[in-house]
């Protein structure tokens, strides 16, 4: 390393001052600078005295206004070529650090320079370990960890190999015509839904598809949607981000209580969960399943269908998709999300016809497309039975958990009832009046991250959830994601949860 003092005149090391002036004073030829720089030339040389000068106006040892010598006098004293020096001065006037004017010379910028920025705060890692919980168990993941790599990764070469060259191309709107094929046969056998290749969406998750849905109707004049008491606040956001006024379904134990869409002359659209409500469970009562079908057939309206977890029936046969009574009015929604992994962002729809043109023309807008490449595996992975092998695997494993759950529950917390588990990857436990503030609280002092059922009430934008009943008589009560630890994890998690219930 060059380690030197560089002046404007005389030797390395000296320090000389013209007649009259101090070196660096603001009239002076110079500043004397300290720089350790590499030996030998080249572009190494020019970024090590950029970083250097920037480190000392940075850290104040050249003030505001100081004149630095002149790239001739510099390079003699580093004994760097002067076109180096030059090159670094130019470099840093560019960049705000240093000016420089004919007859001035090159001076150090009269601005504040900030500070260098602190170092993030390390924590330590049993630090690090306390903030996060030991088992989260909130409602709607899956067991990311029983994702079929290999198997997934078999179906990705096999469609790779075989991907026509359009499929490298921006793409249809409405997804790879090879993944709506298998999804209209796979969800016609799986769900009982009617579908043609043509009327389906491929969207890059739900909520995608609930906010193309959404924009299509608010620009058709649909202002207004009726949405269950109980369910999420990102899907409700969604909606009125759209311009849509969201309107409440009170629930109860045969689901959401269609007669109230007629409470609203201006209602059109309604998002339900027919097949397995989210969170309390409850499976749509046949009557009201007829009832939303006849309602949007005579207002001429939409119901926007959300079939989540339809794959995971464990008590009897699955409920068949609600679309299945009235293609033209029932928008079905279904995901990856709980099947395989959210990470995929797949998602499809199945749009009435008169909707498709709206649709499609929203999509087409920007970009709204999920990757070509993934929805080519998922329906190489869906016509090789890969995927009807992985989602049985997959409901046996939520199966045999959930019959943990209530044989812990009988033993450990016998007055703990358990409902909405015929269906699904959670379970809603009825706590006493009163408990479920104490109880999730004592969760989160056990590492158990979980919610209560009044997370899930409906309430308008950034109103704030009250914990305990609300006002249509759902209980106290916990949300449990019995789905989501991976096998090893699951007793633990049990355990811990039955040090905590009352």
């Amino acid at each position: 390393m060059a380690d030197s003092w560089a002046t404007p005149r005389g030797e390395p090391g000296q320090r000389t001052d013209g007649p009259g002036h101090r070196a660096g004073g603001p009239a002076g030829p110079g500043a004397d600078l300290h720089l350790d720089l590499p030996r030998g030339g080249g572009t190494g040389v020019r970024d090590a005295l950029i970083r250097a000068l920037r480190d000392a106006v940075r850290g104040g040892r050249l003030a505001p206004g100081t004149r630095l010598p002149s790239s001739r006098s510099l390079a003699a004293d580093l004994g760097i070529a002067r076109n180096t020096v030059a090159d670094a001065y130019g470099e840093l006037v560019a960049e705000g650090w240093l000016t420089a004017r004919q007859g001035s010379g090159t001076r150090v910028a009269r601005r504040v320079v900030p500070p260098e920025p602190a170092p993030p705060r390390t924590l330590p890692p049993a630090a690090v370990a306390a903030t996060r919980p030991t088992y989260d168990l909130r409602a709607g993941q899956p067991d990311v960890s029983a994702f079929p790599r290999s198997a997934w990764l078999s179906a990705a070469r096999r469609a790779l190999t075989a991907a026509p060259n359009d499929a490298f191309g921006y793409g249809d709107p409405a997804g790879r015509p090879e993944l709506r094929r298998v999804l209209a046969d796979y969800l016609a056998r799986a769900r009982g839904v009617r579908a043609a290749p043509e009327r389906i969406v491929v969207c890059a998750g739900f909520v995608q598809g609930l906010a193309l849905l959404s924009r299509v109707r608010a620009k058709t004049g649909h202002r207004e949607v009726g949405v269950e008491s109980y369910g999420l606040d990102v899907h409700w956001n969604v909606m009125r981000g759209a311009g849509l006024r969201t309107v409440p379904l009170a629930v109860d134990r045969q689901g959401a209580r269609t007669a109230e869409l007629d409470r609203s002359a201006g209602l059109r659209t309604v998002l339900l969960t027919p097949a397995h409500q989210f969170p309390t469970g409850v499976s749509l009562h046949p009557d009201r399943r007829a009832a939303v079908v006849d309602w949007a057939s005579r207002v001429g309206g939409l119901v926007l269908e959300d079939d989540y977890d339809g794959e995971f029936r464990y008590d009897r046969h699955p409920v068949g998709a609600l679309q299945g009574l009235d293609p033209e009015h029932v928008v079905y929604l279904g995901t990856a999300s709980k099947s395989l992994a959210p990470a995929l962002r797949l998602a499809w729809m199945v749009v009435p016809d008169q909707l498709l043109g709206d649709v499609l023309a929203v999509k087409g807008t920007g970009e709204w497309q999920s990757g070509a490449l993934d929805q080519l595996t998922l329906a190489e992975f869906i016509d090789s039975g890969a995927y009807d092998r992985h989602v049985r695997g997959m409901r046996m494993r939520y199966r045999r958990r959930r019959d943990q759950l209530v044989a812990a529950l009988a033993e450990r917390a016998p007055r703990v009832r358990v409902t909405g588990i015929a269906a699904g990857l959670h379970a809603v436990l009825q706590l006493p009046p009163g408990t479920e503030r104490s109880v999730v609280q004592g969760a989160a002092w056990q590492g158990l991250a979980l919610d209560g059922l009044s997370r899930y009430r409906y309430r308008e934008q950034h109103e704030p959830s009250a914990p305990g009943p609300g006002p249509d008589g759902q209980p106290d009560a916990l949300v449990f994601a019995y789905g989501a630890p991976p096998d090893h994890a699951f007793t633990g998690a049990l355990e811990a949860l039955c040090r905590v219930l009352p």
